[in-house]
C-alpha cells in the first residue's frame, strides 16, 4: 500500500462515475459466483438451527408477541397487547419481528428470521461498500470477516435490536460511499435517513458512526467546501426527520391512551434517549450500572483503553482488531500524499473512524454495557481488515508494505492464539494449527515466496485461512448453540452471562393451564418483565409486566391497577420478580385484599374473588 502502488491504480483513485463503471465493466468472472457463495454461506450459518435459542431474550419476545396481537402495541413496542408499558428501547426492530409473526404465525423461527436476514443483508452491503473503493476481493474479505465475527454470529440469530441496528449503520455507510461518486445529495440524504431509523432501533448508539460519515464526505466528496457543508447539513436534517417522526407521534398521542414509555422517568422517548439509554449509558447514573462494577464482566469489566481486548469483550470482537488498527495506521501513512479525492484513503477514514470512535466510547463507558454491544464494531473492523490486507498485498513489492502485511498477519495469529487459550478445553489443537499456519505465511512473505506465481496464490489463500480460522471456528460454534437470556455471549457455551435470566419454560404446567382458561383482558399481572414474559409466552395470553423491565417503572400505578381490578380486566396476580416502588405497593395491596393460593409451587391471587376491587 505504498503511495506509488496506490497511485498506480486509477480505478481506486478518482471519484468520477467512469471509474466506477470501469470497475463494474471489468469485473472478473469469478466475482459473482464468489459473492453468491459468500451470501449463501452466510445465510446458511445464520439460519442454521435458528430456533435452538427458543424465544432468546424473553423481554423482547414478549413485546413481539404483543405486536402480533395488537397494532398499537406493535407501533409503541408494548410489552403486552393491552398497552400498559413499553420496552425500554424504541420499537423499530420489534416492527420487523412482529410483522414476520403476523405473516408466518408467532414462533421462535418467525421472530428470529428477520434478524438472520439482517445479517445476510449487512454482509452484502458491506461487500458492496468496500468493493466500490477497493475492489471485489477486498469486499469479499470484509464481508467474510463480518459474517465470521463471533458476536455477529450471536446477534444475527438473536432478538435484541442490534441486528437491525448494524444493518442500518452499514446501509448508511454504503450510501455515504455512493454519495462520494458524484457528490450526490440524494445518497447522502439516504445515509442520514438510515441513521435516523437506527436511532429508532437503539437510540444514540446509532450515532457513533456519524463522525466518520461526516468526516469522509467532508474530506473526499468531489465538490466545493460550501456545497459539502450544505449537503452535510441536509443529511443532518434527514437524520432528525427519520428519527423524529415517531418521537413526535408519541408526543402528540394522549398519554392516557398510550402505554407508558418504559425506562423513562417522565413518560417520553426523548428522556429515555438522553437519560437511561443515552448519556446514562456513557457516564453512568439514570439507572445504569456498569463502570466496571469491580471488574464484573457482565457489565464490561474495568474501563480503559484495552477494554476491547479484555475478558468481557475479547472473544466477541477483538480477533481482527489488532490487524485492523495496523491497517488503519499504515494505510493513512502510505496515502498521506494522495489527492484529496483518493478513494483508498476515503475508505480508511470511513471504516477507521467507525472503528476508533465506537471502540473508544465502548472502552470508556461508565454506564451499562454488555459484550454483545460490540457487534456494532464488527463492520468497521471487517472493512479495515479487508481493505488493508488487499492493498498491502497489492503493494507488497514495496518493502515497507510487505513488512506491515507480515505484521498484520503475525499480530492476528498471535492474538487469536491467546484468545483461543482463554477457552483451553474447547478444540485445543486449533490454536496450534493457527499458529503454525501464521508462521508459515509470515515466513513466506518475508522470504519472498509470493514472487513465485503459484506459490504466491497458495500463500495468499493460506494467509486468508489463517486470519479467519480463529474467529470463524468460534463463530460456527456460536451459531450451532442455542442462546438465551438478557446478556448472551458467544462461544462454546450457549448460556447467558449470568444476571437477569429469563423465566420462560420454568413456569409450572398447572399455572400455565390456569392462565389459558382466563377470558379477561389480561390473564394475570406480575412484577417485572422477567416474570411476566414466561407467563405470556407459554400461555399465549396477555400479562401485565408491572413496572416494566425490572419492576421499577411507575406503570401501572396503584390507582390504575385498582381500576383494572375493579373493571374485572385482570384475573390473577402472580407473585414473582422484584418489588420496587409502585410494584411493591401493588404487591402489598393485593396481599392485604385477596386470598393467596398455591398453583404449581407459585403463589397466586384470584383478583376476581376479593373484596378489594375498589
Amino acid at each position: 500500500m505504498s503511495t506509488a502502488a496506490v497511485s498506480s491504480d486509477p480505478a481506486r483513485l478518482g471519484p468520477v462515475p467512469a471509474a466506477a463503471r470501469t470497475r463494474t465493466a471489468g469485473r472478473p468472472p469469478w466475482v459473482r459466483p464468489s459473492v453468491a457463495v459468500l451470501l449463501v454461506a452466510t445465510a446458511g450459518l445464520y439460519l442454521w438451527n435458528l430456533s435452538a435459542s427458543g424465544y432468546a431474550n424473553d423481554f423482547y419476545a414478549m413485546a413481539v408477541q404483543a405486536g402480533t396481537k395488537n397494532w398499537e402495541a406493535m407501533f409503541f413496542g408494548s410489552l403486552d397487547p393491552g398497552n400498559v408499558i413499553t420496552v425500554d428501547k424504541p420499537p423499530a426492530s420489534l416492527w420487523l419481528m412482529a410483522l414476520s409473526g403476523r405473516l408466518f404465525g408467532f414462533s421462535s423461527f418467525s421472530m428470529l428470521l428477520p434478524n438472520a436476514l439482517c445479517g445476510v443483508a449487512s454482509v452484502a452491503l458491506l461487500y458492496a461498500a468496500v468493493r466500490r473503493t477497493s475492489g471485489p476481493l477486498a469486499g469479499l474479505l470484509a464481508g467474510s470477516a463480518l459474517a465470521l465475527t463471533p458476536v455477529a454470529a450471536l446477534m444475527f440469530k438473536f432478538n435484541n435490536p442490534d441486528a437491525l441496528l448494524v444493518l442500518l449503520m452499514v446501509a448508511g455507510a454504503y450510501c455515504t460511499v455512493r454519495a462520494l461518486d458524484r457528490a450526490s445529495t440524494g445518497w447522502l440524504l439516504l445515509a442520514g435517513a438510515a441513521l435516523g431509523f437506527g436511532f429508532l432501533t437503539k437510540m444514540l448508539q446509532a450515532f457513533l458512526v456519524l463522525p466518520a460519515f461526516a468526516l469522509v464526505y467532508l474530506v473526499a466528496a468531489p465538490a466545493g467546501l460550501g456545497k459539502r457543508l450544505l449537503q452535510l447539513a441536509g443529511a443532518g436534517v434527514a437524520v432528525v426527520v427519520a428519527a423524529g417522526w415517531w418521537i413526535v407521534a408519541v408526543a402528540l398521542w394522549p398519554t392516557e391512551s398510550r402505554p407508558y414509555i418504559g425506562g423513562s422517568t417522565d413518560n417520553t422517548p426523548l428522556e429515555l434517549a438522553f437519560g437511561y439509554n443515552g448519556l446514562g449509558r456513557i457516564f453512568g447514573g439514570d439507572g445504569n450500572g456498569g463502570g466496571g462494577m469491580g471488574g464484573n464482566t457482565m457489565f464490561g469489566g474495568e474501563t480503559g483503553l484495552l477494554r476491547m481486548f479484555g475478558s468481557a469483550f475479547g472473544l466477541e470482537i477483538s480477533w481482527l482488531l489488532p490487524a485492523a488498527l495496523i491497517a488503519l495506521v499504515a494505510g493513512l501513512w502510505f496515502t498521506r500524499f494522495a489527492p484529496r479525492l483518493d478513494r483508498t484513503r476515503a475508505a480508511l477514514l470511513l471504516w477507521g473512524g467507525w472503528t476508533v470512535v465506537t471502540a473508544l466510547v465502548f472502552s470508556f463507558m461508565s454506564g451499562t454495557i454488555h459484550s454483545y454491544y460490540t457487534v456494532a464494531l464488527a463492520p468497521g473492523i471487517a472493512g479495515l481488515a479487508g481493505i488493508g490486507a488487499v492493498e498491502l498485498w497489492r503493494g507488497r513489492h514495496n518493502f515497507a508494505a510487505r513488512i506491515v502485511l507480515a505484521l498484520m498477519l503475525a499480530a492476528t495469529g498471535v492474538w487469536d492464539f491467546i484468545l483461543l487459550d482463554r477457552t483451553p478445553s474447547w478444540q485445543p489443537w486449533l490454536r496450534w494449527v493457527l499458529l503454525v499456519l501464521t508462521a508459515l505465511v509470515v515466513a513466506g512473505l518475508l522470504f519472498g515466496l509470493d514472487r513465485l506465481r503459484r506459490a504466491g496464490v497458495v500463500l495468499a489463500v493460506v494467509g486468508v485461512c489463517a486470519g479467519l480460522l480463529g474467529p470463524g471456528a468460534y463463530a460456527v460454534e456460536t451459531a450451532s448453540q442455542g442462546h438465551t437470556g438478557s446478556i448472551p455471549t458467544s462461544g462454546p457455551s450457549g448460556n447467558s452471562m449470568g444476571g437477569f435470566g429469563d423465566r420462560a419454560g420454568t413456569e409450572s404446567s398447572e399455572l400455565i393451564a390456569l392462565l389459558k382458561q382466563t377470558t379477561t383482558k389480561w390473564s394475570a399481572a406480575t412484577n417485572g418483565s422477567q416474570s411476566a414474559a414466561g407467563l405470556a409466552l407459554n400461555s399465549d395470553t396477555a400479562v401485565i409486566a408491572i413496572g416494566g423491565f425490572n419492576g421499577g417503572d411507575p406503570a401501572p400505578t396503584l390507582e390504575e391497577f385498582k381500576q383494572y381490578v375493579a373493571d374485572g380486566q385482570i384475573t390473577y396476580y402472580v407473585e414473582g420478580g422484584m418489588e420496587r416502588g409502585g410494584s411493591g405497593e401493588i404487591a402489598t395491596w393485593v396481599a392485604e385484599n385477596f386470598t393467596a393460593q398455591t398453583v404449581g409451587g407459585t403463589t397466586v391471587y384470584d383478583l376476581t374473588s376479593g373484596a378489594g376491587a375498589a
